[in-house]
């Protein structure tokens, strides 16, 4: 075989192995979920939070909705942040890059991405600034224009950080709060459980939602309520 056939034929084998880009299909699993849904798809909410036990999908819809909107052209860009270190946050003796160092705590996050990525196309997401991880420490002084962003876990965010957080919102942005507060690291100076309590003060807010989950909604699988309920959760 020639040199060029064979260069030919390898880049054929290479396409043949390119995967199929899989469709976001949401599909809400009970009735609390199909309202969280549908309120992160809501362009009138521009912040929604999903607060609630493990096991109910407040990650994974947040990333599907998020997903979705990207490809639908909605927003340009996905921007994904936590409370790294439950004190506060220093993120600067670890080895590595940003994203090596959030590794640990963006997992769950990553894992909903591969089902519609491969870890090549992310990486390359990652490289051109698309996907953005952005620790809370970091995002001082910044705003996100045309973005999803996605904040998880933060019932360990202290009250500033909530704060500002929630100020980092430009225009045509959208984000997803998720938390629960069991799981909570911060006995006191808990951020998520101040902001709901104020917000309580303000029940018609337009553009912020609060969606509650039970134990009824734990989809992950009947173990897991079991366990949580053994807890007293």
């Amino acid at each position: 075989m020639s040199n060029k056939k064979a260069k030919r034929h390898f880049q054929n084998n290479i396409v043949n192995f390119q995967p199929q880009k899989k469709e976001v299909k949401i599909l809400p699993r009970n009735r609390n979920q199909e309202t969280y849904m549908l309120k992160l798809m809501d362009p009138q909410k521009d912040i929604v939070f999903g607060i609630g036990p493990a096991g109910t999908g407040k990650t994974l819809l947040a990333v599907q909705v998020a997903v979705k909107l990207f490809r639908s052209r909605v927003v340009d860009k996905i921007v994904v942040t936590r409370p790294a270190i439950s004190v506060d946050e220093d993120l600067g003796f670890l080895p590595g890059t940003m994203e090596q160092k959030m590794a640990p705590w963006t997992m769950p996050i990553f894992d909903v991405f591969r089902e519609y990525y491969t870890q090549y196309e992310i990486q390359n997401m990652i490289n051109e600034n698309i996907v953005e991880i952005a620790p809370l420490a970091y995002m001082r002084g910044r705003t996100f224009k045309n973005a999803f962003i996605v904040a998880d876990e933060m019932q360990n965010a202290t009250t500033s950080q909530m704060k500002m957080l929630l100020t980092r919102l430009g225009t045509k942005s959208q984000m997803a709060v998720t938390g629960d507060l069991r799981q909570s690291d911060r006995v006191s100076n808990n951020g998520l459980l101040d902001f709901i309590k104020q917000l309580e003060r303000f029940p018609l807010t337009k553009h912020i939602d609060l969606i509650r989950f039970r134990q009824d909604d734990i989809e992950r699988s009947n173990a897991v309520r079991e366990v949580l309920q053994v807890y007293g959760d």
